[in-house]
Parts: structure tokens; sequence; C-alpha cells
């Protein structure tokens, strides 16, 4: 018993220093949840978040439902969102299969510290920069193409090509933050079987396909099915700050539309209840998928 009480005694200082982040989770995270209760109202701010608002139940989520574009809305943000994930997934594990290869430690990290730094850029700098850069008058990628013949082309203006935009740009910021787990995993297999394979008289072309690539096969199934349940986050801080009405048809998600139907437009409760859904689906989904990978994987939080 006095052993119990002395590790009770010696935790006591950690439950301690766990109570400032506990108090900010509470008000932060837990308390506007009080705020759901919008999607089934017909909220009028001026009575406030307590007042007696108007009780409408699902009338929210069917205005929402009806509109003439949300469906296409869904497509775009699942199409976008997607692509990030495929593209995003090949990439970071290409490119740590690369770097792994890679015989000078010293440039290894060079590379990686020039590739990570993009992900501690936030999308504000960075819209400014690609807005100039992939301008149709002056824009460095559209010298190049009137250099080669080629006719200027408007990238963030022409909706066809404002979702792969949105996809390639955001693959360039988190592709050396994302090889991380897979530069990690590779560390974890044997260094007897490149030996082995090495005698056998492997390249390093074999090596890779044959060692590497299934050492971190589970890492990589695991990533991809986690990833799944972020299927309808398709990036608000990209987006909005590099899209216009121009390219709404394809270029706008659940969450810009969440921002303008409640900022601009006023419609708090419709707002609440697009929110709503998509946080709904969005749970569900990562629920579903931290199942499948407990049983293909055997990945588990706790």
């Amino acid at each position: 018993m006095k052993k119990k009480n002395r590790k009770n005694d010696n935790a006591l200082p950690l439950y301690l220093m766990l109570i400032p982040a506990t108090l900010v989770l509470i008000v932060f995270a837990y308390i506007p949840l009080v705020g759901i209760k919008i999607a089934f109202e017909d909220f009028i701010p001026a009575k406030g978040l307590f007042g007696k608002q108007k009780f409408i139940g699902l009338e929210n989520f069917k205005y929402a439902i009806s509109l003439p574009s949300f469906w296409k809305i869904v497509g775009n943000t699942v199409f976008i969102a997607g692509g990030k994930l495929i593209l995003g997934l090949v990439s970071a594990v290409g490119t740590a299969l690369l770097l792994n290869e890679l015989p000078l430690n010293r440039y290894r990290k060079l590379i990686q510290s020039i590739i990570y730094l993009p992900h501690f850029i936030s999308w504000v700098v960075l819209a400014g920069i690609f807005n100039s850069m992939l301008s149709p008058t002056n824009g460095v990628v559209n010298r190049i193409f009137e250099s080669l013949g080629i006719d200027s082309v408007y990238f963030l203006g022409n909706k066809k090509l404002f979702p792969w935009v949105m996809i390639f740009t955001d693959c360039w910021k988190e592709l050396g933050f994302s090889t991380i787990v897979y530069l990690a995993a590779m560390t974890g297999i044997d260094p007897q079987q490149y030996d082995a394979a090495k005698l056998d008289g492997a390249n390093r072309l074999k090596v890779m396909w044959h060692i590497t690539l299934p050492g971190i096969a589970h890492i990589v199934v695991l990533m991809a099915l986690l990833s799944v349940g972020n299927i309808f986050n398709a990036g608000f801080d990209q987006i909005y700050n590099m899209y216009s009405p121009q390219v709404y048809e394809t270029g706008d998600v659940l969450d810009t539309l969440i921002y303008r139907l409640g900022l601009i437009e006023s419609q708090y409760g419709v707002s609440a209840a697009v929110g709503l859904m998509k946080s709904a689906i969005t749970g569900l989904l990562i629920g579903t998928f931290y199942f499948i990978a407990y049983k293909a994987v055997d990945y588990r939080i706790f």
C-alpha cells in the first residue's frame, strides 16, 4: 500500500499540470458545442444564444440540402480532398524512398529541411505568392509559357484548372512534413535484410521495391485509412485565400459554403446545419476507418 501511495503522490504534479490544458479544452472545444442548437432554430442574433428562439426542427437541414449547388459542392469537396489524399500519399512515399537512398546523411538532412519548410508557412502568405506566380499577365509561369510559344493560362480563374491547382499546391506544401512518418518507419527495417540483398546482387531499385516498400507497407495502409476520414476537409484556408466567384462552380467546398452562409449571408441556422452534417459524417468516417485500421493493421489509439 505504501508503494502504491508513493506512486500516486509522484503522479500528483502531472495531474496538476493537466488542469490548464483541460480547462482550455473545455472552454474552446466542449462549451461551444452548445451552439449546435442553432441548427434546429430560426436563429435571430438579437435574442442571443440562450434567448427564446423559434424551434424549427430539421427545416434548416432540408433547406441546405435543397440548395441548387449543394450536391455539386459536396462533389467538389470529395474531389479536391480525395485528390490531395491520393497525390499526397503517393508523393510522400516516393519522396521518403528517394531520401532513404541518399548515400550522404548531411545532404539528406539539407534536402529534408528544404522540403519541410513550406509546411510552416501559412496559406495567407502562400496564396499571395501563388497569385503572383500564376498571374496571367506577369506571372513567372506564364512568362515561361510565352517564351515557349504557349498562350498564357489563368490558372486561378479557370474553373477546370482550379481544383487541380488546389491539389498540387497543397501536395507541394505538405510533402516534406508527410514524409516524416515514412522515414521513421524505414528506420525500423532490419539492416540485415539490406546486407543480404546486396550479397545476392540486388541493385538499389530492387532493394527499394522488395525490402523498403514492403517494410513500410503497413504504415502506408494505416495512413491511407486514417486519411480517408478527412475526405470532407478540403482545406478552407487554402481555398478561401485563392478562389473567386469565377471558380465557385468547381472550387466551392463545404467549408467555404458554411462561411458564406453564416458570416456573409447571415443564415446562421442553415450554416450551423451544414456544419453539423459535415462534422457528423466526418466523425462517422473517422470512426469507421479507425475500426478498419484496428482490424487490418492492429492500430490502436490506447
